[in-house]
């Protein structure tokens, strides 16, 4: 059972609150002990998930929480919008799909760099990427 040690909330509409959100997930992984490549590897996520949240969803709410699961530590960070939502999950979790000018790899490259990574998304309500990457 996942329990929430401690939390923050962050408004996340700009490049500037991208790195804001940025560094208060370097902190949060510091302090529980993350080595040097988890923490890049989950900054990097963070990054690449509030970058889509801006840019496609109009910014929204990031969600960081220390979470504790038996004694085990971890991180989850959550991004939700209330933008257009994304019309084709499936596509959208393929590398080199894009809808915009960049490379394609945004959703699959932060599956890939974290430990547990749940989409949901509603046309029309916005979506919602919750990612947990433990120490």
């Amino acid at each position: 059972m996942k329990l929430t040690v401690k939390s923050d909330s962050l408004v996340v509409k700009s490049p500037q609150e991208i790195i804001l959100a940025r560094q208060k997930v370097r902190e949060y992984a510091r302090s529980l002990g993350f080595n040097l490549v988890d923490q890049t590897k989950l900054i990097t996520a963070t990054s690449e998930l509030a970058r889509n949240m801006v840019e496609y969803g109009g910014g929204g709410i990031v969600v960081i929480e220390h979470i504790d699961d038996q004694g085990q530590k971890g991180l989850r960070v959550t991004f939700e919008d209330q933008g257009p939502g994304i019309a084709d999950l499936e596509m959208a979790m393929l590398d080199g799909f894009t809808t915009g000018n960049g490379l394609g790899h945004g959703l699959p490259g932060a599956k890939r760099l974290v430990n547990e990574f749940e989409i949901d998304s509603k046309i029309g309500l916005g979506t919602r990427v919750s990612i947990v990457r433990w120490a």
